[in-house]
């Protein structure tokens, strides 16, 4: 067995311990984030933290990572108090995989990486048009974290965009239908398939395991 203290990992090199941190959660979502700034430059961003922190009402969350140099995304959501989530599929797994790459301002991910921005509802941030499962958010609240200088992104659903056939009211998305796909670290795409869904968790239907 292989083991790492907090010490073995301060002394790993930077790639090396990038590499094994970003894999320790284990699966991740593989999301896009699309922004537009004020001026109507649009931005799209791999994001793989996006987190659920609650239903009523709608809230999801996600982190940025430190300030160095321009964080497109981070400024055209603080500017606007708008932005969408889109999940990933095969299809287009490469193409978002680059939105990743440090493009200068004045070039959109979306064209750069061959994908569309999509305007629907007059929300004010764009989707991706190759997404199966389209989020809308607003800002509702940017949480600073001291200890590492990331910030917590939460924003309200405001509203949702996917096929009927993607949603099933006793088991919420069906993502294998959808074909949304995960990331494992930096740099690794994954399909998984479910397996089994159990029913709500009460003492008196404990199975005798």
């Amino acid at each position: 067995m292989i083991k790492y203290s907090k010490t073995d990992l301060a002394a790993l090199d930077m790639i090396t311990r990038l590499t094994l941190v970003n894999s320790i959660t284990g699966y991740k979502p593989a999301t896009l984030i699309g922004t537009v700034s004020k001026t109507g430059l649009t931005n799209l961003a791999i994001i793989s933290s996006v987190v659920h922190l609650g239903s009523d009402p709608a809230l999801l969350g996600f982190v940025m990572r430190p300030f160095v140099g321009e964080r497109h995304t981070m400024e055209n959501i603080l500017e606007t108090g708008f932005y969408t989530i889109n999940h990933i599929h095969r299809d287009i797994a490469e193409n978002a995989h680059f939105t990743s790459a440090d493009f200068p301002r004045a070039h959109s991910e979306f064209e750069k990486c061959a994908l569309t921005p999509q305007y629907l509802n007059d929300f004010a941030a764009p989707f991706v048009a190759e997404s199966h499962i389209k989020i809308g958010l607003s800002l509702a609240e940017k949480i600073d974290i001291k200890l590492n200088g990331t910030t917590l992104i939460i924003g309200q659903v405001e509203y949702i965009y996917m096929d009927d056939t993607y949603f099933d009211p006793n088991h919420g998305l069906d993502l294998n239908r959808a074909g949304t796909i995960c990331i494992s670290g930096l740099d690794s795409y994954h399909e998984v398939n479910k397996f089994a869904s159990f029913p709500y968790a009460r003492l008196e239907a404990l199975p005798n395991f």
